[in-house]
């Protein structure tokens, strides 16, 4: 048994949204954080988390095990529902009987994408492909089994590493002399560094936070081909980028047209305070190896 030092247990710690949480560690070293990913302890199988909780005192849990392949899931949704719904129904229910809060990481994806003005957490929900239908599913299942739940959906989440949206326009203007980019999907970009620093604030500040469903996304919004223009700027690219519309570039999965997450809550409920995309990106970017 650990000491009753403030032990986190980070799921998904192989993650892109795990890593950052690894990064960040070392700068508060009044936390204990327990890193696993899924050869060392698989949230699906409820056996290795009862022994799990049984052999560690965790106080908190954050959950960044998920299944995020949004055009994948379209074929593979049983694996889809198994990680994003199931796993996390397990975790909720032995999170609860051990007294753990919970911070379970969720999608703008939940909504259909109909909402210009963006959408508050009271606002119906409505999946228009198998991730978000599984993602708003595990929502559910853990909302039924715990109550000292945080559910944080957040949106167009990138990180300095990792597979991400930042990452794959570097490659590609640096391997293309021109690039098409949507034009006609509006977001609001979020770097995984602001928001762990979210999570973790709350931890430090607030030991008991107040449960709930919560919207963290960096503010403003922009299209995916104003994201891309951005990152080329910072970046100094060459390559051209030519906006299009998304029906010119057909997925596999749809994807919601409006999905900016009004994030008032969040800010005034913990007192945290939310940079600017553009701010953000420049410094996810900064000193990065071009």
């Amino acid at each position: 048994m650990e000491t009753d030092q403030k032990n986190i247990l980070v799921t998904g710690a192989s993650g892109q949204l795990g890593k950052v949480f690894q990064y960040l560690a070392p700068d508060y070293p009044q936390l204990n954080f327990l890193f696993t990913d899924k050869p060392s302890l698989d949230i699906g199988n409820e056996q290795s988390l009862i022994a799990f909780f049984t052999q560690h005192q965790v106080k908190y849990c954050i959950n960044c095990a998920a299944y995020t392949a949004v055009d994948r899931a379209e074929r593979e949704q049983e694996q889809a529902f198994a990680i994003n719904d199931n796993a996390v129904g397990f975790l909720a229910k032995i999170c609860h009987q051990h007294e753990v809060s919970l911070f379970h990481i969720s999608t703008d994806y939940v909504f259909d994408g109909t909402k210009p003005g963006g959408y508050l957490e009271t606002e119906p929900t409505g999946p228009v492909n198998v991730y978000g239908a599984s993602k708003l599913a595990g929502e559910n299942a853990a909302l039924a089994l715990h109550d000292k739940l945080i559910i944080i959906r957040t949106s167009w989440l990138y990180a300095k590493e990792g597979h991400n949206f930042v990452n794959s326009m570097i490659r590609l203007m640096k391997e293309k002399q021109a690039i098409n980019v949507v034009n006609d999907q509006i977001g609001s970009p979020t770097y995984a560094n602001d928001l762990a620093a979210a999570i973790i604030h709350i931890i430090l500040n607030y030991p008991d936070p107040t449960p709930g469903i919560y919207h963290y996304s960096n503010s403003g919004s922009c299209s995916w081909y104003e994201f891309a223009v951005e990152i080329k700027s910072i970046c100094g690219l060459t390559a051209t980028i030519a906006p299009i519309a998304a029906a010119s570039y057909p997925t596999p999965a749809k994807r919601p047209a409006f999905s900016i997450l009004k994030t008032e809550k969040i800010q005034h409920g913990f007192h945290i305070s939310i940079p600017h995309w553009k701010e953000s990106l420049a410094n996810c970017l900064d000193n990065r190896e071009l």
